[in-house]
Formats: C-alpha cells, structure tokens, sequence
C-alpha cells in the first residue's frame, strides 16, 4: 500500500481547518480551553469517545483513553500566536499545502493522532491513549506532572510535534531557563551617584559572566534573552532583572551550567541576586531513547511503500523530553511535514499528513503486538 485515500484526506483536513480557526495562545486558558472542547467532538467522530478535559494549575488537557497506556501519543493544542492573528494570517489549503496560525506547529500532528487510531481501528480501552496539553509552548510547567504519570509503565511515547524536512526527531537538547532578579540600591546619578549600588552594572557583568559558560564544541549555548533595569535616566538602577536560555546535549552539561548560574554573585557586597524562576526545565532527549522506535518506523515506512525515514538531533525541546528523562522509549517529530514554525509563512503538507497517520496506525500496532 502507498497511497492515501482523498476520503481520509479531506476529513484530515476538515478537522485541521476546525482546530486552525480556533486560536488557542498558550497564555489564554480559556481560548485553550474553547479549542480543548472541540478536540473533545473531534475525537470523539474520529474514535467514537470524547474523552475528557481535566485542568491542572490553571491550564485545561485533554486525555483520550486510559492513564495508564502502553501507548503514549504526545501532543498540543497550545501556539504562540495571539487572538486575532487569523484576521492577517487567515486558514487556507490549495490541495497541496495548508497555511494558517498553529497549522504546523501542531494542529495537524494532533488531526494525524485521531487519523492513526481510526484507521487502526483502536478504542479507548485498547492500551493507546492521546495526551493534548496547553502549556507547552511555554515550557509545560502545569503539565509535566501528568506527563510523567501517564508515560510511567509505558512501552512507548510517540510525540506529534512537527517535522521541516519529513526527519524525525531523535535527539533533542535539553532546556534551563533562568529569571533572574539584582538588587542594589537607588541614588542620584547627579548629585551622589556614590551613595548608591548600581544594579545594571551588575547585570552587565553577570551578562559578561554567564557568556564564558557554554561550551560551542559540545553545543551547550547559554544566552541571556531579556533584560530591564532602571526608571529614570537620572536615577541610579536599584533593580535589574534579566531572562537567560541554555541548551545543552546532555544531562550533565545542563546540570553543570545550573550550578556556575547558581553560584554566581555579585561583586558589591551589598548588592543582592535571586533567580525567581525557571532552572532546568527538559532535560535532554539522548538517542538511546529513540533508537529502537526509529528503526521500528522506519521498517513500517518502508513496508507501507513510503520509503526510509531520515533522522535528526535538534536543539529544540519538546515534552518528548520530560518521558525520555523517564527512560521511555521516546520518538518525536511524527507530526506535520512543513515549515514555518512560530513564522507568518507556517506551512504543512497535505500529502505527507495521510501517509504519517498510515505509518503511525501501523507503528502502534506493531508496538501493541509486541
């Protein structure tokens, strides 16, 4: 079998048009929550059962099948992009490529999810279970714990996230973020500068610091993103809070950025440093994890008439990363094939959609079987 038929197509791409023009922005719970109850009358055309809609620390999921699957299908409903974003980047789909906000990155990886298990037939008690939370693209903080719970005893996690090239995803680097808050102490920049503790300044050497602490030969990077200090332009800062990004391809490499970030200190013995958010957030996803999954697939791929599969390590996280910390098998990247992800030019391919949800229905069989 290679091909894919324009029946199943087209319900594809009814249900992606359907998730598209519901925004969900990952800081608007309610709106992830509009589109969570639609997934729920989405699943259950698609499976037959609605499944169910639980929140957790403020942010809605959607779990279909049972919480203790052999099966973990791994998605999300959440995008980066605001309320309104529809009106200047509108759904469309030529026959070829879908556009739209969320289209890539993951709507059609979660429409691929209900297409897999419709056409192999599985219910929810079958031992295969689909996961959607809201959170993810800013960082699963509320989630995490019921990814963990549900991948525990598992034989597999498969995570809907997308593809640029059609390659899955089989290493990812590991996530730290770290919101950091100086304190010194104000004065007049004029009239008694001396008087106070210049917060910027200390920012700008921990700035310089935290620069010295990524390894370019091992691909750690550590970035500071955001920063803000001062009120005035004639006031010495008494508070700077800057936001800093490490990546990292190991457990270790992470584990040693933290402790130098951790350990960092102000030259002014009064000044005064807190890290008030974040810290190791995903550790990374090592390809040991995937390796068995990968070769599975690929052997799927390649029976169904679709070809080999390709490979890749990227520096993106995923909550393909919180299972594989666990030691879950872990294979990622079995979404959507396109581009754009997070850009106005957002793309995914309608081919691609149906023969992933092919490869899918029979991966899960096979992992089922064995």
């Amino acid at each position: 079998m290679n091909a894919v038929s324009i029946e199943l197509t087209n319900r594809m791409i009814d249900s992606v048009r359907t998730l598209v023009e519901i925004e969900s922005p990952s800081d608007n719970p309610d709106a992830c929550r509009r589109c969570m109850e639609t997934a729920s009358e989405l699943s259950q055309s698609w499976l037959g059962s609605p499944g169910a809609i639980h929140e957790y620390n403020g942010q809605p999921l959607h779990i279909w099948g049972s919480r203790t699957p052999q099966v973990l299908i791994l998605g999300h409903l959440d995008t980066v992009w605001p309320i309104g974003t529809l009106q200047r980047i509108p759904w469309s789909c030529d026959g070829e490529v879908m556009r739209g906000p969320g289209v890539f990155d993951m709507k059609v990886g979660v429409v691929q999810a209900w297409a897999a298990l419709h056409l192999a037939g599985l219910g929810p008690d079958d031992g295969v279970s689909i996961l959607l939370t809201s959170d993810e693209e800013i960082g699963s903080r509320a989630s995490q714990a019921v990814i963990r719970e549900m991948a525990t005893g598992a034989k597999a996690v498969l995570v809907m996230e997308p593809s640029i090239d059609g390659a899955l995803k089989t290493a990812r680097k590991g996530t730290s973020w770290y919101d950091i808050r100086i304190r010194g102490r104000a004065a007049h920049a004029g009239l008694e500068p001396e008087k106070g503790i210049n917060a910027l300044i200390e920012a700008a050497a921990l700035v310089t610091e935290f620069a010295t602490y990524g390894d370019a030969e091992l691909g750690t990077t550590v970035t500071p993103t955001t920063a803000r200090a001062g009120v005035t332009s004639n006031t010495v800062p008494d508070e700077a809070v800057l936001g800093i990004d490490v990546r990292a391809w190991t457990a270790s490499e992470q584990q040693r950025v933290d402790d130098l970030v951790r350990a960092w200190r102000p030259s002014h013995p009064e000044a005064t440093v807190e890290i008030f958010g974040g810290g190791i957030n995903r550790s990374a996803m090592e390809p040991s994890v995937s390796a068995m999954l990968f070769t599975l697939a690929d052997s799927v791929s390649a029976g169904l008439g679709f070809g080999t599969l390709e490979s890749r390590a990227v520096g993106g996280a995923s909550d393909g990363n919180i299972t594989a910390a666990l030691g879950i098998p872990t294979l990622d990247g079995l979404g959507a094939v396109g581009d754009g992800a997070h850009a106005d030019h957002e793309w995914a391919s309608v081919s691609a959609m149906g023969q992933r949800a092919h490869i899918m229905s029979s991966l899960i069989h096979e992992l089922l079987g064995s």
